[in-house]
């Protein structure tokens, strides 16, 4: 068990184990498993650095995120600019199905829509633009459209589950109807709900994941 100060300290930790993050002024509050972050960092794979090292600290059950990203005027650029280097990006990389993606970028936040076959995909075609300068909150509404019309058996997501040493031993039930799989139960941490969720995705045929997975950790008062 840990108190609010311990789960805080180990949030703190795990940011200011970071090397991007190791100037970002990045502040953390924790009280019964709920984590903030607050601050300004300059640059948008600084503000996912730091969300992505919470999530994986145990007992963390919700997390608040309020980083702002703020760019250096020398650095700054326009919308134009921002989706032009989006475009290379995309163009530079073939495993992204570029010519289904359609860009919209307002104020430096980036919203990519289309649809894909493959979740890996459109994390990927995200992943590309993290580290662009300018890019200050990406929306990913890119939908999963599978061309793969297998049924989907219930028995090779537990399979999968059970392979995964992360999510193995977790209490997760699974429900398989149509393209849609859904996820229940309770694990100990945000990585494995986001773990169990991202295997889930890897599935052939999936359209849809369903994660209500609970993230369950008694804390000392």
């Amino acid at each position: 068990m840990k108190t609010n100060a311990e789960l805080q300290k180990n949030v703190q930790d795990a940011i200011a184990w970071e090397p991007l993050l190791h100037a970002a002024e990045i502040g953390v509050t924790a009280k019964d498993g709920i984590v903030s972050l607050t601050g300004i960092v300059d640059s948008y794979a600084k503000k996912v650095e730091a969300e992505n090292a919470a999530k994986k600290v145990i007992g963390v059950k919700v997390l608040v995120e309020n980083i702002k990203v703020k760019f250096p005027n020398s650095t700054s650029k326009t919308d134009i600019e921002v989706a032009d280097e989006i475009v290379k990006a995309f163009k530079s990389n073939a495993l992204i199905p570029e010519n289904m993606i359609k860009v919209i970028v307002e104020d430096g936040q980036v919203t990519l829509e289309g649809e894909m076959q493959w979740d890996y995909q459109r994390e990927m075609t995200k992943n590309a633009i993290h580290y662009l300068p300018g890019v200050k909150a990406i929306i990913n509404n890119i939908k999963i459209k599978s061309e793969i019309h297998d049924a989907i058996k219930q028995k090779d997501v537990e399979n999968a589950m059970k392979m995964n040493w992360v999510v193995y031993d977790s209490d997760i039930h699974i429900k398989v109807s149509g393209t849609t799989v859904t996820l229940t139960g309770t694990v100990n941490s945000w990585h494995q709900k986001e773990e169990a969720c991202r295997i889930a995705w890897k599935t052939p045929g999936i359209q849809h994941v369903e994660n209500n997975l609970f993230v369950d950790y008694e804390y000392s008062k």
